[in-house]
Protein backbone atom coordinates (compact mmCIF):
# COMPACT_ATOMS: atom_id res chain seq x y z
CA UNK A 1 0.00 0.00 0.00
CA UNK A 2 1.99 2.54 -1.04
CA UNK A 3 0.77 3.89 -4.31
CA UNK A 4 0.47 7.54 -2.79
CA UNK A 5 3.87 7.89 -1.47
CA UNK A 6 4.36 9.45 1.67
CA UNK A 7 1.12 11.24 1.30
CA UNK A 8 -0.84 11.71 4.68
CA UNK A 9 -3.02 8.38 5.95
CA UNK A 10 -6.31 10.41 4.87
CA UNK A 11 -5.52 9.85 1.17
CA UNK A 12 -5.18 6.15 1.44
CA UNK A 13 -8.59 5.90 3.39
CA UNK A 14 -9.74 7.90 0.66
CA UNK A 15 -8.40 5.63 -2.11
CA UNK A 16 -8.94 2.32 -0.42
CA UNK A 17 -12.09 2.62 1.45
CA UNK A 18 -13.72 6.10 1.05
CA UNK A 19 -15.17 8.33 3.08
CA UNK A 20 -19.01 7.81 4.50
CA UNK A 21 -21.38 10.98 3.91
CA UNK A 22 -21.49 11.89 7.60
CA UNK A 23 -17.70 11.19 8.14
CA UNK A 24 -16.85 13.31 5.17
CA UNK A 25 -19.40 16.04 6.42
CA UNK A 26 -18.06 15.87 9.48
CA UNK A 27 -14.65 16.68 8.48
CA UNK A 28 -15.66 19.58 6.00
CA UNK A 29 -17.53 21.37 9.00
CA UNK A 30 -14.91 21.12 12.27
CA UNK A 31 -13.08 22.80 9.10
CA UNK A 32 -15.02 25.21 8.49
CA UNK A 33 -15.76 25.92 12.30
CA UNK A 34 -11.47 26.36 12.56
CA UNK A 35 -10.84 28.75 10.04
CA UNK A 36 -14.48 30.94 11.11
CA UNK A 37 -13.80 30.99 15.43
CA UNK A 38 -10.43 32.07 13.55
CA UNK A 39 -11.86 35.20 12.31
CA UNK A 40 -14.33 35.76 15.50
CA UNK A 41 -10.75 35.94 17.17
CA UNK A 42 -9.76 38.13 15.39
CA UNK A 43 -12.44 40.80 15.76
CA UNK A 44 -12.17 40.01 19.72
CA UNK A 45 -8.40 40.89 19.84
CA UNK A 46 -8.82 44.21 17.46
CA UNK A 47 -11.87 45.12 19.62
CA UNK A 48 -10.19 44.84 23.10
CA UNK A 49 -6.66 46.25 21.99
CA UNK A 50 -7.66 49.50 23.93
CA UNK A 51 -8.94 47.25 27.07
CA UNK A 52 -5.31 47.35 28.71
CA UNK A 53 -2.52 49.33 29.11
CA UNK A 54 0.24 50.61 26.47
CA UNK A 55 3.08 47.97 27.31
CA UNK A 56 0.44 44.71 27.32
CA UNK A 57 -0.98 45.51 23.88
CA UNK A 58 2.18 43.69 22.09
CA UNK A 59 0.69 40.64 23.17
CA UNK A 60 -2.86 41.96 21.34
CA UNK A 61 -0.92 42.36 18.74
CA UNK A 62 0.80 38.87 18.55
CA UNK A 63 -2.72 37.62 18.52
CA UNK A 64 -4.02 39.32 15.80
CA UNK A 65 -1.12 38.21 13.48
CA UNK A 66 -1.77 34.68 15.21
CA UNK A 67 -4.94 34.84 13.75
CA UNK A 68 -5.25 36.03 10.48
CA UNK A 69 -2.14 33.24 9.83
CA UNK A 70 -4.57 30.56 11.09
CA UNK A 71 -7.70 31.94 8.68
CA UNK A 72 -5.66 32.03 5.99
CA UNK A 73 -4.62 28.92 6.04
CA UNK A 74 -6.68 26.83 7.99
CA UNK A 75 -9.01 27.63 5.39
CA UNK A 76 -6.80 26.55 2.76
CA UNK A 77 -6.90 23.19 4.62
CA UNK A 78 -10.37 23.46 4.41
CA UNK A 79 -10.75 23.82 0.30
CA UNK A 80 -7.79 21.31 0.21
CA UNK A 81 -10.55 18.80 1.59
CA UNK A 82 -13.26 19.48 -0.33
CA UNK A 83 -11.31 19.40 -3.35
CA UNK A 84 -9.44 16.26 -2.96
CA UNK A 85 -11.78 13.74 -2.65
CA UNK A 86 -14.80 13.72 -5.14
CA UNK A 87 -18.87 11.77 -4.40
CA UNK A 88 -18.96 8.15 -6.08
CA UNK A 89 -22.98 8.12 -6.89
CA UNK A 90 -22.64 4.16 -7.39
CA UNK A 91 -20.95 3.29 -4.18
CA UNK A 92 -22.43 6.24 -2.24
CA UNK A 93 -19.17 7.28 -0.85
CA UNK A 94 -16.36 9.90 -1.13
CA UNK A 95 -13.27 8.87 -3.10
CA UNK A 96 -9.84 10.95 -3.29
CA UNK A 97 -10.45 12.33 -6.84
CA UNK A 98 -8.43 11.52 -9.74
CA UNK A 99 -6.03 14.16 -10.28
CA UNK A 100 -7.03 16.41 -7.26
CA UNK A 101 -4.20 18.02 -5.17
CA UNK A 102 -4.05 15.46 -2.39
CA UNK A 103 -5.19 16.11 1.27
CA UNK A 104 -1.95 17.22 3.24
CA UNK A 105 -2.22 18.35 6.51
CA UNK A 106 1.10 20.70 6.28
CA UNK A 107 -1.14 23.44 5.81
CA UNK A 108 -1.30 23.41 9.84
CA UNK A 109 2.41 22.61 10.19
CA UNK A 110 2.99 25.92 8.10
CA UNK A 111 0.40 27.43 10.08
CA UNK A 112 1.98 26.34 13.45
CA UNK A 113 5.82 27.63 12.49
CA UNK A 114 4.41 30.81 12.01
CA UNK A 115 1.94 30.89 15.07
CA UNK A 116 3.99 28.65 17.69
CA UNK A 117 6.82 30.91 18.52
CA UNK A 118 4.55 33.91 18.52
CA UNK A 119 2.05 31.78 21.00
CA UNK A 120 4.91 31.44 22.86
CA UNK A 121 6.70 34.86 22.96
CA UNK A 122 2.90 36.36 23.79
CA UNK A 123 3.22 35.56 27.73
CA UNK A 124 6.42 36.81 28.09
CA UNK A 125 4.68 40.64 27.16
CA UNK A 126 1.98 40.39 30.26
CA UNK A 127 4.09 38.74 32.82
CA UNK A 128 7.00 39.88 34.52
CA UNK A 129 10.06 37.55 34.81
CA UNK A 130 11.72 37.83 38.20
CA UNK A 131 14.48 35.45 38.08
CA UNK A 132 15.07 34.93 33.98
CA UNK A 133 16.57 36.60 30.90
CA UNK A 134 13.67 37.76 28.96
CA UNK A 135 16.32 37.54 25.83
CA UNK A 136 17.08 33.67 26.81
CA UNK A 137 13.50 32.84 27.24
CA UNK A 138 12.75 33.97 23.99
CA UNK A 139 15.47 32.46 22.51
CA UNK A 140 14.46 28.98 24.08
CA UNK A 141 10.73 29.63 23.03
CA UNK A 142 12.08 30.05 19.69
CA UNK A 143 14.54 27.21 18.97
CA UNK A 144 12.41 24.58 20.68
CA UNK A 145 9.04 26.04 18.87
CA UNK A 146 10.22 26.52 15.10
CA UNK A 147 12.32 22.40 15.68
CA UNK A 148 9.62 20.77 17.02
CA UNK A 149 7.30 21.76 14.32
CA UNK A 150 10.05 21.23 11.68
CA UNK A 151 10.42 17.56 13.27
CA UNK A 152 6.93 17.22 13.60
CA UNK A 153 6.12 17.96 9.64
CA UNK A 154 8.97 15.83 8.66
CA UNK A 155 7.84 13.05 10.31
CA UNK A 156 3.93 12.93 8.95
CA UNK A 157 5.15 12.08 5.71
CA UNK A 158 6.35 8.63 6.90
CA UNK A 159 2.94 7.73 9.17
CA UNK A 160 1.85 5.26 6.58
CA UNK A 161 4.95 4.40 4.52
CA UNK A 162 8.12 4.10 7.20
CA UNK A 163 6.56 3.81 10.42
CA UNK A 164 10.26 3.71 12.31
CA UNK A 165 11.17 7.05 10.62
CA UNK A 166 7.58 8.22 11.85
CA UNK A 167 8.64 7.85 15.37
CA UNK A 168 11.45 8.42 15.18
CA UNK A 169 10.87 12.03 14.35
CA UNK A 170 8.03 12.14 16.43
CA UNK A 171 10.22 11.40 19.33
CA UNK A 172 12.74 14.79 18.27
CA UNK A 173 9.32 16.22 17.92
CA UNK A 174 8.50 14.98 21.45
CA UNK A 175 11.99 16.23 23.25
CA UNK A 176 11.45 19.74 22.20
CA UNK A 177 7.94 20.12 23.15
CA UNK A 178 8.99 19.03 26.71
CA UNK A 179 11.42 21.63 26.75
CA UNK A 180 8.91 23.60 25.75
CA UNK A 181 6.63 22.76 28.73
CA UNK A 182 9.47 23.44 31.21
CA UNK A 183 9.89 26.77 29.94
CA UNK A 184 6.42 27.48 29.87
CA UNK A 185 5.96 26.20 33.50
CA UNK A 186 9.15 28.56 34.67
CA UNK A 187 7.74 31.44 33.24
CA UNK A 188 4.06 31.20 34.51
CA UNK A 189 5.70 30.30 37.87
CA UNK A 190 7.60 33.66 38.37
CA UNK A 191 5.11 35.52 36.40
CA UNK A 192 2.57 34.22 39.77
CA UNK A 193 5.09 36.67 42.33
CA UNK A 194 3.37 40.15 43.03
CA UNK A 195 0.44 40.32 41.12
CA UNK A 196 -3.48 40.44 42.35
CA UNK A 197 -4.88 36.96 43.23
CA UNK A 198 -7.30 37.15 39.98
CA UNK A 199 -4.06 37.62 37.99
CA UNK A 200 -2.58 34.40 39.47
CA UNK A 201 -5.81 32.36 38.70
CA UNK A 202 -5.55 33.24 35.75
CA UNK A 203 -1.94 32.45 35.19
CA UNK A 204 -2.95 29.06 36.07
CA UNK A 205 -5.91 28.85 33.82
CA UNK A 206 -3.41 29.66 31.39
CA UNK A 207 -1.06 26.90 32.49
CA UNK A 208 -3.86 24.22 32.26
CA UNK A 209 -5.15 25.10 29.03
CA UNK A 210 -1.41 24.83 27.71
CA UNK A 211 -1.49 21.33 28.97
CA UNK A 212 -4.37 20.69 27.61
CA UNK A 213 -4.10 21.75 24.91
CA UNK A 214 -0.49 20.95 23.80
CA UNK A 215 -0.77 17.30 24.86
CA UNK A 216 -3.67 16.76 21.96
CA UNK A 217 -1.23 17.38 19.35
CA UNK A 218 0.45 14.33 20.18
CA UNK A 219 -2.31 12.92 20.19
CA UNK A 220 -3.66 13.81 16.88
CA UNK A 221 -0.07 12.81 14.91
CA UNK A 222 -0.45 9.39 16.55
CA UNK A 223 -4.29 9.13 15.70
CA UNK A 224 -3.64 6.66 12.46
CA UNK A 225 -2.02 4.15 15.22
CA UNK A 226 -2.82 4.93 18.29
CA UNK A 227 -4.84 1.28 19.19
CA UNK A 228 -1.81 -0.43 17.27
CA UNK A 229 0.15 -0.53 14.73
CA UNK A 230 -1.89 -2.85 12.19
CA UNK A 231 -4.71 -1.47 12.33
CA UNK A 232 -5.44 1.30 15.20
CA UNK A 233 -7.69 4.13 13.87
CA UNK A 234 -6.51 3.61 10.47
CA UNK A 235 -9.97 4.70 9.01
CA UNK A 236 -12.71 6.79 8.21
CA UNK A 237 -12.98 7.18 12.31
CA UNK A 238 -8.98 8.53 12.57
CA UNK A 239 -9.81 10.91 10.27
CA UNK A 240 -12.32 12.38 11.81
CA UNK A 241 -10.92 12.25 14.98
CA UNK A 242 -7.65 13.73 13.87
CA UNK A 243 -8.89 16.45 12.01
CA UNK A 244 -11.95 16.84 15.18
CA UNK A 245 -8.43 17.22 17.86
CA UNK A 246 -6.22 19.79 15.43
CA UNK A 247 -9.35 21.78 15.72
CA UNK A 248 -9.90 21.52 19.51
CA UNK A 249 -6.50 22.18 20.32
CA UNK A 250 -5.90 24.77 17.58
CA UNK A 251 -9.12 26.71 18.75
CA UNK A 252 -7.68 26.40 22.70
CA UNK A 253 -3.97 27.35 21.96
CA UNK A 254 -4.61 30.42 20.19
CA UNK A 255 -8.25 31.27 20.70
CA UNK A 256 -8.81 30.40 24.06
CA UNK A 257 -5.36 31.38 25.38
CA UNK A 258 -5.17 34.83 23.90
CA UNK A 259 -8.45 35.24 25.45
CA UNK A 260 -7.09 34.27 28.64
CA UNK A 261 -4.09 36.64 28.18
CA UNK A 262 -6.06 40.00 27.55
CA UNK A 263 -7.93 39.24 30.38
CA UNK A 264 -4.79 38.79 32.20
CA UNK A 265 -3.44 42.23 31.12
CA UNK A 266 -6.63 43.89 31.84
CA UNK A 267 -6.39 42.77 35.36
CA UNK A 268 -2.53 44.28 35.45
CA UNK A 269 -3.32 47.23 34.09
CA UNK A 270 -6.76 47.66 36.22
CA UNK A 271 -4.22 47.17 39.77
CA UNK A 272 -1.94 49.73 37.87
CA UNK A 273 -4.51 52.12 37.57
CA UNK A 274 -4.99 52.11 33.77
CA UNK A 275 -7.96 53.40 32.74
CA UNK A 276 -9.30 52.26 29.20
CA UNK A 277 -9.47 54.96 26.36
CA UNK A 278 -12.60 56.21 24.96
Amino acid sequence: MNELGNANFENYIGLYQGFSEMAYQMVAHVLTLGYAVMLAGLLYFILTIKSVAPKYRISSVLSVVVMVSAFLLLYAQSNNWTSSFVFDAERGLYFLGAGEDLFNNGYRYLNWLIDVPMLLFQILFVVSLTKSKFSSIRNQFWFSGALMIITGYIGQYYEVTNLPAFFIWGAISTAFFIHILFVMYRVIKEGKEGIPDKGKKILQSIWVLFLFSWFLYPGAYLMPHLLGIEGGFFNEAGVVGRQMTFTVADIASKVIYGVLLTNLAMVLSKAEGYKQEA
